[in-house]
């Protein structure tokens, strides 16, 4: 059976990663009302319907993706539902086809491991290697549910929040397609 705690509004008491902390002490520091669960490693797409079901949200599937020559990066913000096809993925953005980054990069440019690719982590990004990219159906959900850096913490924040506040925060403008 899949561990999805009871809804928490608060952090965590102990942070199993920097930019973990880094996305607490940010939502703290602006006053964000958030709830969020701990769960055992969510990995699967069902692992994250539990995860929505207890949140009463959806939560985003958050893709790192790069170019054969590994000098483009993309952090991909699509709903969880819907089939990611690199093929048409290139043609919305008119570049060559891409693939997932390799772990390394992960961790190293956004600081997670595999399954906790999150847009917190374009906080880490502060000389813009990484293009985000949001397919247009997450700008009709009210709430966006996404990591906290972790696969064993899902947050729930309001998606005008993110959208308007946290992505500037981070210096990077969305290119917005239909994917």
């Amino acid at each position: 059976m899949f561990f999805v705690s009871e809804v928490k509004t608060t952090g965590p008491s102990t942070f199993n990663t920097p930019l973990q902390r880094m996305v607490y002490s940010l939502l703290e520091e602006k006053g964000v009302k958030f709830e969020r669960v701990d769960n055992d490693p969510a990995i699967t797409m069902e692992n994250c319907i539990m995860i929505d079901q207890r949140l009463n949200m959806k939560t985003v599937k958050t893709l790192f993706l790069c170019n054969r020559q590994k000098t483009s990066f993309y952090l991909v913000v699509t709903t969880a539902d819907k089939p990611f096809v690199t093929r048409d993925f290139s043609a919305a953005l008119g570049i060559p086809r891409v693939s997932f980054a390799p772990v390394e990069l992960l961790n190293s440019m956004l600081g997670t491991a595999v399954g906790a690719a999150t847009i917190f982590g374009l906080l880490l990004d502060s000389n813009n290697h990484i293009q985000l990219v949001i397919d247009n159906d997450i700008l009709a959900e009210e709430w966006y549910g996404c990591t906290d850096g972790t696969t064993t913490s899902y947050l729930k924040l309001p998606a005008a929040w993110v959208m308007d506040e946290l992505i500037p925060l981070t210096g990077h403008t969305p290119k917005f397609v239909k994917l």
